[in-house]
């Protein structure tokens, strides 16, 4: 059994979207119901109408991050999802009183698993989870502050994997995109094993592999964003 949210958040209203464009930024759209645009008309006097949404930078080249100024056309960026899909392999770790699972395919290598709580995540280890190593309640803790989705848990046969928030994209610092609270992506968009769509990371550096999602690859290539 898995618990997952819902499509709606409070007060009934659709969760925002984002469409990747192909080759180009990313689009936040937060109504997708069409509004007339001012001080534009068709042929026959008659007002128009469109959704309205923010272009956010994915080529990791622009000059007014995190928005989109063009710059991606100029350097050819390609949106292109270069993994063999090898690494898409969901991994259980069981303890006693909880398991964890690990997708390492969508790890975005925030570290903060290791970081919090090394005595239950130990990456030069084998297994590099011991779910048994630390109280119950922190390994729980250190789980929710995944925030590719990486990570998730169960406790007796029920998997945790999402948490109820409200939908953000928070721009990371030198890092990727954090989408929390369900936010749904437009298109033909493959999900990893165990993968969850209440949250996620999107590159924003243009170096991850996997895009549209972040693999880390920000790191390799030291990208910063001084501004944010």
């Amino acid at each position: 059994m898995i618990i997952e949210l819902g499509s709606e958040v409070s007060g009934g209203h659709s969760r925002p979207k984002i469409l990747p464009l192909p080759n180009g930024p990313y689009y936040l759209i937060n109504d997708m119901e069409p509004k007339i645009v001012e001080n534009l008309q068709n042929s026959k006097g008659e007002p128009l109408s469109s959704t309205a949404g923010v272009a956010l930078c994915r080529c990791g080249e622009s000059k007014n991050k995190p928005f989109c100024d063009g710059t991606h056309s100029v350097i050819g960026f390609s949106s292109e999802n270069s993994t063999d899909g090898k690494q898409d392999r969901r991994i259980s770790y069981f303890g006693k009183k909880i398991t964890v699972h690990d997708n390492r395919m969508i790890c975005s290598h925030a570290a903060h698993c290791v970081e919090n709580l090394p005595t239950v995540f130990k990456l030069k280890t084998k297994p590099w989870i011991n779910p048994d190593e630390d109280e119950l309640q922190s390994v729980i803790d250190t789980v929710r502050k995944c925030p590719s989705g990486a990570l998730s848990y169960s406790i007796a046969d029920v998997e945790y994997r999402d948490q109820e928030r409200k939908p953000m994209v928070t721009v990371s610092k030198n890092g990727p995109y954090i989408i929390t609270g369900g936010i749904e992506l437009i298109g033909a968009i493959h999900f990893a094993e165990g993968a969850s769509k209440e949250h996620y990371t999107l590159c924003r550096c243009g170096a991850s592999k996997n895009k549209p999602f972040c693999d880390g690859g920000h790191r390799g290539i030291n990208f910063n964003d001084d501004k944010n």
